[in-house]
C-alpha cells in the first residue's frame, strides 16, 4: 500500500508536468513591457523561465527563453514522453524548440545599433537599463547562444544583464543528444535540424570553451565549476554522436578535436577542490562566500557524469553536497526543529540576498535527485531514503494546488520570487524518474 509519500509524489508529477508545460511555446500570453516600448509575443519552441507576468512587482520579470533554463525544461519534457505522461504532442514541442533555437542564429546586434527608434521608444526612466551599442554590436549569429536569455518571440533582449554566459549551449548538446538517442519517434526532417543546432553549439564550445563566463547564478565572471564542467560532458558526447554519425573527414577531425578539448577540461576541474575546506568550490575567483555553492551538484546531474573523478561517484562531491547540507541546516530557521523524516531545505550559497535569500525548490530537488542517482549507482537503498528525505522537505512546503515558485522564505516557509518557475517543475519531475530508477532495482 502506497505511504503518504508516494501518494503525494504521484500526484505532484502530474501536477508539476501540466505546469511546466504553460511556459512551453507560451503562444497565448502577451507580455508588454511599456517602459521599454514593448509587446512580446512568444513564438512555438520558446519556452519561458515563468509564464506568470510580473514587472519586479515585486515579483521578477521572468518572460524570457533563459538557454540554460530551456535546456533543463525540453530534458525534462523527453522524461515526460518516454514515461508516457506526454503523448506525442512532446515532439511537437522538441521539433518547435529545435526551429525556434535555429531561428535565433538570424540576430544580429548591428540591426539594433543602426536602428536607433526602439531607444526612443524607451521611457527616460529606462534609458538607465538599456544596452550599449558596443555590447550589441558584438553580437552576431554565432555568439547569440552566450546572450544568457533573448525574448520568446526571437529577439534580443535590449536591457543590460549578466552576459556571456556558456553553459546554455553545453546543457542543449547534452538535452538534444538525449531525445536522438533515447529511442524516440523523430522524423528524419528534425533529426536533421537538431543535428545543424549540435553542431552549431559544438563549435561554439569548441571556439569559446576557455573564455571567461558568468556563473551559473549570473553574478560573477569568471571560470566556474557548472560551465567547466558541462562543456567536458556535451564534448565527450558530442565526440561519440559525431564518431557515430560521420558524414565527412570533417565530422570525425571535429570528434578529435572535442575529445582533446574535453579531457583539457576535465584535467582543469581538480583546481576547484578545496582540501583545507573539504569541498569543491564554484568558482576560482570572486566572493569566497559563494565558494560553497550548490551548482556543484547541479554540475553533476546536469552533466550526467557518472565517473570516480568529477562524477557521481567522486566522493569529493558526496562531501560538497554534506558541507551544502549542514550549512542550510544552520542557516535557516525553516531547518531547526525539523522532523526526522525531512532533510535540511537548501539555497544557493551563504549569504545569498536574492529576494528571500532562501530555499529553492530546485536546489532542495538536486539534493534528492543527486541522491537516488548515487543510490541506483551502488544500489545502496540508504542512499535512496536520504532521496526520499529531500522530497518529504518539498511536500512540507508545496501548497495543495502544487505551485512550486523559485523560492520559498527561509524563516516563513512562505513561497517567494517567480511564482510557477518552469524550472522547479522540471526539477521535480526528474527527481521522480530517478527515484523511480532506484524502485525498478
Amino acid at each position: 500500500m502506497p505511504d503518504i509519500l508516494d501518494t503525494w509524489i504521484d500526484r505532484q508529477y502530474r501536477l508539476s508536468a501540466q505546469a511546466m508545460l504553460t511556459a512551453v511555446s507560451a503562444v497565448g500570453i502577451v507580455k508588454t513591457r511599456p517602459g521599454f516600448g514593448r509587446t512580446i509575443r512568444p513564438k512555438p519552441g520558446s519556452i519561458v523561465a515563468s509564464p506568470v507576468l510580473a514587472s519586479w512587482d515585486p515579483d521578477p520579470d521572468y518572460f524570457f527563453h533563459w538557454f540554460r533554463d530551456s535546456a533543463i525544461v525540453i530534458d525534462a519534457l523527453r522524461v515526460l514522453h518516454q514515461d508516457g505522461t506526454i503523448g506525442p504532442e512532446a515532439l511537437t514541442h522538441f521539433r518547435d524548440f529545435i526551429d525556434f533555437s535555429l531561428s535565433l542564429r538570424r540576430l544580429a546586434g548591428k540591426s539594433l545599433v543602426e536602428d536607433k527608434s526602439w531607444r526612443s521608444r524607451t521611457t527616460a526612466q529606462f534609458q538607465q537599463y538599456l544596452r550599449s551599442d558596443e555590447e550589441l554590436a558584438a553580437v552576431t549569429p554565432d555568439t547569440v547562444v552566450a546572450e544568457t536569455r533573448v525574448n520568446p518571440d526571437a529577439t534580443l533582449d535590449i536591457s543590460r544583464w549578466s552576459r556571456p554566459q556558456h553553459d546554455g549551449p553545453a546543457l542543449r548538446i547534452l538535452a538534444v543528444l538525449r531525445w536522438l538517442t533515447g529511442g524516440i519517434a523523430l522524423d528524419g526532417e528534425c533529426r536533421r535540424s537538431a543535428a545543424l543546432l549540435l553542431h552549431h553549439d559544438v563549435d561554439f564550445i569548441l571556439e569559446h570553451g576557455d573564455a571567461p563566463d558568468f556563473d551559473m547564478w549570473e553574478e560573477e565572471k569568471g571560470r566556474n565549476y557548472y560551465t567547466e564542467r558541462l562543456e567536458a560532458s556535451a564534448l565527450e558526447r558530442a565526440a561519440a554522436w559525431l564518431d557515430r554519425d560521420a558524414r565527412s573527414e570533417e565530422d570525425r577531425r571535429k570528434a578529435v578535436a572535442c575529445r582533446h578539448i574535453a579531457s583539457h577540461i576535465c584535467r582543469r576541474l581538480d583546481d576547484y577542490w578545496l582540501e583545507s575546506e573539504g569541498f569543491y568550490r564554484s568558482r576560482l575567483t570572486g566572493s569566497p562566500s559563494k565558494y560553497l555553492d550548490i551548482s556543484v551538484i547541479f554540475a553533476i546531474i546536469h552533466s550526467g557524469a557518472q565517473g570516480p573523478l568529477h562524477g557521481l561517484g567522486d566522493v569529493r562531491v558526496l562531501a560538497t553536497l554534506e558541507k551544502l547540507e549542514a550549512l542550510f541546516a544552520k542557516d535557516y530557521a525553516i531547518n531547526h526543529g525539523r522532523p526526522e523524516e525531512r532533510a535540511p531545505a537548501l539555497g544557493r550559497y551563504s549569504g545569498d540576498i536574492y529576494f528571500s535569500g532562501g530555499a529553492y525548490y530546485f536546489s532542495t530537488l538536486a539534493a534528492a535527485e543527486f541522491y537516488y542517482r548515487l543510490a541506483a549507482a551502488l544500489d545502496d537503498r540508504a542512499y535512496r531514503k536520504r532521496g526520499d528525505a529531500f522530497l518529504e522537505t518539498v511536500r512540507a512546503f508545496t501548497p495543495e494546488n502544487g505551485e512550486l515558485s523559485e523560492q520559498f522564505d527561509r524563516i516563513t516557509g512562505r513561497q517567494t520570487s517567480a511564482k510557477n518557475l518552469a524550472w522547479s517543475h522540471a526539477g521535480l519531475i526528474t527527481a521522480v524518474a530517478a527515484r523511480r530508477i532506484v524502485a525498478s532495482l
